[in-house]
């Protein structure tokens, strides 16, 4: 994907940017080996039972990956992601649909930065992780 150079005084407070996907098995498989997180809770179905959850979780930082994308998108080339805070609200399973999108909240043209409101919600329209995103400008 070929992403358009932008600058920061290319955007207004309110735009936004949303990407969707189902997560599957293979995406934890997938970022379990690459991450090396191989907690119990992503692979181990009969463990996964007995906990809170009752069944096993996509990776939490798999889901905010998606918050990347969906900004990487809207900000284009000509910017970095240096900073966020997430909380994560509500468990994602293999089969969720979930959407992120992010929004800007304001600007700082001088010092060449933007945040961004992030929010994962699933296919219920229920919020599974909320926050916020620096952008860098490096043009």
């Amino acid at each position: 994907m070929a992403y358009e150079m932008k600058k920061i005084t290319d955007f207004t407070v309110g735009m936004s940017n949303s990407v969707t996907k189902t997560f599957t098995e293979a995406d934890v498989l997938l970022f379990g080996a690459v991450s090396q997180d191989l907690n119990p809770i992503h692979f181990n179905h009969e463990y996964a039972r007995t906990t809170m959850y009752g069944s096993t979780l996509v990776h939490g930082n798999l889901v905010a990956g998606l918050l990347s994308a969906a900004g990487a998108q809207l900000t284009g080339q000509g910017s970095v992601y240096v900073k966020d805070e997430r909380f994560f609200a509500a468990p994602v399973r293999v089969g969720d649909t979930i959407t992120a999108t992010v929004e800007v909240m304001d600007m700082n043209i001088e010092k060449k930065n933007m945040h961004l409101k992030a929010t994962c919600t699933n296919q219920h329209g229920e919020e599974v992780i909320t926050g916020k995103i620096t952008i860098k400008f490096i043009v």
